[in-house]
């Protein structure tokens, strides 16, 4: 509800239903506000602004100190419900996370790969994310018995406690994270709280060099904007809950 999209058709309702009663006047003004705002978050670089330093926190992952043990994937690309539905995977956001797990794979022929995702959804059936993640990488050039699927978690930190689990890893060895840059502090700070040493991979970049481009002013800038949202909202969220290691996690110093 407080993501910008809805709260601000909130407020529009809220408007109409205001207007045609005695607050007639505060009606006007609510809707008024809620197309203002609707505006400068679609077409203005509100979105990107807040994307930015998220998508910059952390630098492109160094691939000189040699070949990694493990690439972790994080769930989210693959919506399960629709691909139950269809019996088919269903991809319909970042999917940048699952095609570099299969170069990182295909480069790195030791390493173990694990794709972490059950259901996100609040009321859902028996489908899981990394049912369908299995076959999308098979499908990509990774034999299936490599893979290490963890379907139970349905958010990032259950991810990070449910991998660690599963996979056991030893000390000194260097495990790869894959996920959406944006989405890579609130990972990286929720690993680090469950003493899980993961290296960032970040992907799926929404924001490229500059946030002042006409590339950022376009109808895009409203979805830009309720991923920046949710995510700040997650890193407030998850830190209160004492489920990350610091608000605003970055690179070691």
């Amino acid at each position: 509800m407080l993501l910008p999209t809805n709260l601000l058709i909130e407020l529009g309702v809220a408007g109409v239903v205001l207007h045609m009663t005695r607050f007639a006047a505060f009606g006007r003004k609510l809707m008024t506000a809620s197309i203002v705002l609707l505006a400068i978050c679609t077409f203005l670089p509100f979105g990107a602004l807040l994307l930015y330093p998220l998508e910059t926190r952390f630098p492109p992952w160094d691939a000189s100190r040699g070949a990694p043990d493990g690439i972790i994937v994080l769930g989210g690309p693959i919506d399960a419900d629709i691909s139950a539905a269809h019996s088919t995977p269903v991809v319909r956001n970042g999917a940048d996370r699952l095609f570099a797990a299969a170069a990182l794979g295909r480069r790195y022929p030791n390493a173990r790969i694990v794709f972490t995702g059950g259901s996100a959804n609040l009321i859902s059936g028996e489908a899981r994310e990394a049912d369908y993640a299995s076959t999308l990488l098979e499908t990509l050039g990774i034999a299936r018995e490599r893979m290490i699927m963890e379907r139970r978690s349905r958010n990032t930190f259950e991810n990070a406690v449910l991998t660690k689990a599963l996979v056991m890893p030893k000390p000194g060895e260097r495990w790869l994270l894959v996920t959406s840059a944006y989405h890579m502090p609130r990972s990286i700070g929720i690993f680090r709280k469950v003493d899980f040493p993961v290296e960032p991979y970040p992907v799926d970049w929404r924001v490229g060099d500059r946030v002042f481009s006409l590339d950022n002013l376009s109808a895009d800038g409203l979805r830009r904007t309720d991923i920046a949202v949710r995510e700040w909202l997650g890193l407030l969220a998850y830190r209160l809950w004492r489920q990350t290691s610091e608000l605003f996690p970055g690179p070691p110093a």
